[in-house]
């Protein structure tokens, strides 16, 4: 199949791009969906489910860590007491004032 590029005009050019965009999309979870397929039946041969062999469970992201301080004079300002300290808590700090009074 041959398409002569040169006679389309730019909105021909742009639908067949959406097309070819959409086309590699699909076939993208084709392919992943068949991957799927392929390595359970490998992970089964050995008596495995595809999980076991992968380490477990599908890991989702991490719960966020409960806010320790917030920032007396904007309360939607808070932290962890993990990480980088934003700059308002090193602010607080630096200009004298005690970390226990910012827990929540």
């Amino acid at each position: 199949m041959s398409i002569d590029l040169s006679t389309m005009s730019h909105k021909q050019l742009e639908q067949h791009l959406e097309d070819v965009k959409m086309a590699i999309k699909n076939a993208y979870e084709r392919d992943r969906v068949e991957a799927r397929k392929a390595a359970e039946k490998a992970a089964a041969e050995y008596g495995f489910s595809l999980d076991e062999v992968s380490g477990g469970a599908k890991k989702g992201k991490a719960a966020k860590a409960a806010a320790k301080y917030a920032n007396p004079e904007d309360p939607s300002q808070t932290w962890t007491g993990k990480g980088r300290q934003p700059n308002w808590f090193r602010d607080l700090i630096a200009s004298g004032t005690d970390p226990e009074t910012l827990e929540l």
